[in-house]
């Protein structure tokens, strides 16, 4: 956040982003009502808005990246009681769909579409979000990993 409100202080809670298809969501939420199909700008996405352009890694200076996950990587994170954890976005989703357990620091993921949520050991959520490794680590770089 800048200007007038940072200024004041204003912080904004987070709110969970979950990553999935749109009939994949549906089917979890079939309540779920589409306000603008385009986004409410007038065009729509592709599948691979990309089209390809960082298939050999970021385009843009990245700086020193956690080897512990490639660089490009998608995590799903989150900050519980001020610590970083990060799981294997698609790894951790696959482990959920075979029964497994996904759980760290008190940190446990649940499917969603297929996507993930987290929650905490009362069961309440945790916001949460997936980015690319080198991002998150790079914010958070004393991030608890979770593997497999």
């Amino acid at each position: 956040m800048s200007g007038p409100l940072r200024e004041k202080g204003v912080v904004l809670d987070q709110a969970t982003v979950v990553t999935t298809t749109w009939g994949e969501w549906k089917a979890a939420h079939p309540d779920t009502t589409i306000i603008a199909e385009d986004g409410g700008i007038g065009r729509a996405y592709p599948l691979d808005p990309l089209q390809g352009r960082d298939d050999d890694g970021p385009i843009f200076p990245i700086g020193d990246v956690d080897g512990r996950v490639d660089a490009q990587q998608q995590v799903f994170g989150v900050v519980h009681d001020g610590t970083p954890v990060a799981f294997p976005a698609m790894t951790a989703a696959a482990a959920l769909k075979d029964g497994e357990t996904v759980e760290l620091a008190g940190v446990s993921l649940r499917l969603d579409g297929s996507g993930v949520r987290a929650v905490d050991a009362a069961g309440d959520e945790i916001p949460g979000h997936q980015a690319f490794w080198f991002a998150w680590s790079q914010f958070m770089p004393d991030t608890l990993l979770w593997e497999p």
